[in-house]
């Protein structure tokens, strides 16, 4: 180390040390965090309806001279009413052309003012996203640009045929590799009849059918201003923030809400389905419909997870499946809860002579958590982890804009992270055992696989803890 760069941070490091004696000695073991109490971090959100009948949630913040906005809006994959990929055609071609501007003078209108444009698309969301400095020298034009780009889409035909084809030469490489074909047979298999089901991508089939014309209704139908949530956060005044909300509602097709979906039924019994597949590994996803936005037991079912299959190392999948045993490289497990809906999905891949003896001992270690439940200890250790977390949530404006358009969107209260942290550290053991008991059962599971044999279900050997011979078949499963 130079001088010159011992001289500037020695005095920063004895400030630092100062501070470190005031406060204490950093917490350095679980005890230690936990008796720490971090706490999620409270935001100011405030929240209000345009005339246009927008939600809006708005989070000043002065610590960078920045501006996020995201508009989310119930315009997923869940809403292409059977025309599987429009939702996803639908968002990609935002950006690509509006009335009188072309796709670069749309993107060079961004750039030159240093903002950010972006889209998404989800099962349950469509997304449009800008960033700018919050100036108003450099704010004001980046706004009225992304105003008209929301006001005036032209979907240009030949921005459609490109990213068409695109999107359809992803499918066909998707064919290649069995990660995204497990993944999609998953989905079809546990959401069987329900919006979900469908590839949010489309198909070889349904692609080269959409039309210009419906992409624009599926536009004006699902990315009107009262299916909008608009969420603010950054370096401008609640007046500026009801101004820009204001303008960004006007610019937005006229329409109501989206009618809420039919909630996705659980399985309730084991189905499994197979793809043949020339690979060294086989990749096995399990679960079931097993949540949804709003699931009274959602904190219970996911502390409970990060005992099972979600705390990384420290989970009973990892240990007893990786480590203990090395079938697998990695494991985990998670609810994901959408609005109408969410699976519990367990997912690992295998060498092919492991795969009857990994799948059946996770089956059996999924039962045995549900049956039983976490310990005290291992409900200590996930509470510490999940507490000691949550200031992460809102270190930056992304993730700040983040949470607010999830609580705009699926309707959860202004307050719902300090909610989250305390009822986090009110849940017990028997909380967890009854929620999963609740919401969950190893018999029902779906097994989706994909490999050169589908594998079997195998008596495990409880008192040696290793599975019984490949032979032994339980219940006929084959």
């Amino acid at each position: 180390m130079n001088t010159l760069m011992r001289n500037l941070l020695l005095p920063v490091l004895a400030v630092l040390l100062s501070a470190c004696q005031s406060m204490g000695a950093f917490p350095t073991t679980e005890a230690q965090v936990a008796a720490s109490e971090p706490q999620a971090p409270a935001l100011d959100i405030q929240s209000w309806q345009t005339a246009e009948g927008a939600r809006v949630l708005f989070v000043a913040s002065d610590a960078l001279p920045m501006l996020d906005v995201r508009l989310v809006m119930a315009a997923g994959s869940s809403r292409d009413n059977g025309v599987a990929g429009l939702s996803s055609l639908t968002s990609a071609l935002l950006g690509e052309g509006a009335e009188g501007l072309n796709v670069d003078d749309i993107s060079r209108g961004f750039e030159d003012h240093g903002a950010q444009f972006g889209v998404g698309s989800y099962r349950d969301m469509g997304v449009v996203e800008l960033r700018t400095l919050s100036d108003a020298e450099f704010r004001d034009p980046v706004l009225a640009l992304f105003n008209q780009v929301i006001a005036t889409p032209t979907f240009p035909q030949d921005a459609l045929d490109r990213i068409r084809t695109q999107m359809m030469q992803g499918l066909r490489m998707e064919q290649q590799v069995p990660g995204p074909q497990v993944k999609k047979a998953f989905m079809s298999t546990v959401f069987a009849g329900h919006p979900y089901g469908e590839p949010s991508d489309g198909t070889l089939e349904s692609l080269p059918a959409i039309t210009r014309d419906q992409l624009a209704d599926f536009y004006h139908t699902y990315y009107a201003a009262g299916n909008t949530v608009i969420a603010m956060v950054g370096d401008v005044s609640r007046e500026q923030a009801e101004q820009i909300a204001g303008q960004i509602s006007l610019s937005l097709p006229e329409g109501d809400a989206a009618p809420q979906q039919s909630r996705a039924q659980t399985l309730t019994e084991r189905k499994r389905e197979h793809i043949t597949f020339p690979s060294a590994q086989t990749h096995i996803l399990l679960g079931n419909q097993s949540t949804w936005r709003g699931n009274p037991d959602h904190v219970a079912l996911y502390v409970g997870n990060m005992v099972l299959g979600g705390g990384g190392f420290a989970s009973i999948l990892t240990d007893e499946v990786r480590q203990k045993r090395g079938y697998v490289y990695g494991i985990g497990s998670g609810f994901s809860p959408m609005a109408s809906g969410g699976p519990f999905q367990v997912s690992f891949k295998t060498a092919n002579e492991n795969a009857d003896d990994a799948l059946s001992l996770t089956l059996q270690l999924i039962d045995d958590f549900v049956e039983n439940g976490p310990t005290e200890t291992q409900l200590e250790e996930a509470r510490t982890s999940i507490l000691g977390s949550f200031a992460l949530g809102t270190a930056d404006n992304s993730d700040i804009i983040g949470q607010l358009g999830a609580i705009g969107f699926y309707d959860l209260p202004l307050d719902y992270l300090q909610w989250f942290n305390q009822q986090v550290r009110n849940v017990t053991a028997d909380d967890i055992r009854a929620a999963f008991q609740r919401n969950l059962s190893a018999d029902n599971l779906a097994i989706v696989s994909i490999g050169p044999e589908a594998p079997k279900v195998v008596a495990v050997d409880d008192e040696n803890e290793q599975p019984a011979q490949q032979g032994d078949a339980v219940d006929g499963e084959e």
